[in-house]
């Protein structure tokens, strides 16, 4: 029950702050056949529930796969793209159809024995994609290959304020009536950006972007993307990764990329700090800076543990709002997870580095190099030549980044004569 709590609390931010935003959620043909595909029904539903405006788009490779081999068909393909002849359309027609049909059935039940038991929602689709043919490439006809010329945005959002789920097939129509198949991708990628949706979700089998050494890649630049790219070269997690930077470039404020596989994935990614995913996001996810007044609570709430453990020296509130403008803070999220302090000593070219603190969910990401990198950066910009920390417990810490001990002796006579001989702290100094 206490980790319930918790959780609940540290989720309510991101509850109160996703309600009434627009989510465009991208769900490939895979995601729907896969045996997790019941519990992201009821996580979607959630989401609704919460005052989220929903705008689903499915996709349905696998199930024009299966139409084309039943009928004997050969699939084609040019630079990964589907050729979709006439006998190839019937087959989407009918996958995309059937697949619909399908969510809008699965979106309609009452989740009996789940947490959305007795609720009730809406589900609209129709002509909201208007699309235009690929045409010919390279010489290769792609026949009712499309790709989408305009998303409805009126239409969409009328639907969305009378509370639907917006649900849009991988099909688009061209004025003259023909019909288009086209990337579920490229549906999701403009409708987040004509909708300037808050948010573009996109579900793939990988937990999200996986780097060269198997870890998870938490969070990126749009700018960054081309590398990894280049890296991946012609697979499912580029696609997705390409239509996250997209719709970054477009006004999306962030993309995320989940899995299909991971029961939960959605909602860890968007009522947790760290999410489940990978987040590609136009603005800092986690940010360095200089502390501000209104930090102060934050900073409270970080260093409080560590005074109670005599790590740190107490500090009160008031001292903390007349000294703010010493501390560097790393912020993530809204909150204050890493902190450091820069006092310069008077009479001295001299400064003590302070008060360094990370939280301990985050102490192995290189938070406390980068405030000491921002510390040592601030003294030489104010023309301090040595920089003195006082330790009782992380002695080894600032011995491994170029600390050498040191002594009262050395210290400048104004901070000498503060020294706490009770608490004896061991006394260290590097040349800047």
């Amino acid at each position: 029950m206490p980790e319930y709590v918790n959780w609940l609390r540290h989720a309510s931010p991101y509850i109160n702050a996703h309600r009434d935003c627009t989510f465009v959620v991208m769900l490939p043909g895979d995601g729907v056949e896969h045996p997790n595909f019941g519990n992201i029904v009821h996580d979607l539903v959630l989401l609704h529930s919460l005052g989220v405006r929903l705008v689903l788009v499915h996709g349905s490779r696998p199930q024009i796969e299966a139409r084309l081999a039943a009928r004997g068909l050969t699939p084609h393909y040019h630079h990964g793209m589907r050729i979709t002849d006439a006998a190839t359309l019937e087959c989407v027609i009918d996958a995309v159809g059937q697949l619909r049909i399908a969510i809008e059935a699965r979106l309609s039940m009452d989740m009996a024995s789940s947490p959305m038991q007795g609720s009730r929602l809406r589900v609209a689709s129709g002509n909201l994609v208007t699309a235009r043919p690929i045409g010919v490439l390279e010489g290769v006809d792609y026949h009712h290959t499309g790709e989408v010329r305009r998303v409805d945005r009126k239409g969409i959002n009328r639907l969305l304020d009378e509370r639907s789920i917006v649900l849009l097939s991988p099909l688009g129509y061209s004025p003259t009536g023909e019909i288009f198949n086209l990337a579920c991708e490229d549906v999701a990628t403009r409708a987040a950006i004509d909708l300037g949706a808050d948010k573009l979700l996109l579900f793939g089998a990988d937990l999200g972007l996986i780097d060269e050494h198997g870890r998870l890649v938490r969070e990126l630049r749009p700018q960054q993307v081309p590398a990894h790219l280049q890296r991946l070269g012609s697979n499912y997690q580029a696609e997705l990764l390409d239509a996250a930077a997209e719709a970054c470039r477009g006004g999306v404020a962030r993309s995320h990329i989940v899995s299909y596989a991971e029961n939960g994935a959605l909602l860890t990614e968007l009522f947790t700090r760290d999410g489940g995913g990978t987040l590609v996001a136009q603005e800092q996810f986690e940010v360095v800076r200089e502390a501000a007044i209104e930090d102060v609570g934050g900073l409270l709430d970080l260093i409080s543990p560590l005074e109670e453990q005599g790590i740190l020296v107490r500090r009160s509130r008031e001292v903390l709002e007349r000294e703010i403008e010493q501390f560097s803070v790393v912020e993530r999220e809204g909150m204050i997870i890493a902190c450091a302090a820069l006092y310069q000593i008077a009479e001295s070219d001299a400064g003590e580095l302070a008060c360094l603190a990370v939280n301990p969910e985050y102490r192995h990401g290189g938070r406390g190099d980068e405030l000491l990198e921002r510390i040592e950066n601030r003294a030489r910009a104010q023309g301090l030549k040595t920089l003195f920390v006082l330790t009782t417990r992380t002695a080894h810490w600032f011995r491994e980044r170029g600390f050498v001990p040191s002594s009262v002796d050395r210290l400048p006579s104004a901070r000498a004569s503060l020294y706490n001989y009770q608490r004896n702290s061991k006394i260290f100094e590097k040349a800047l």
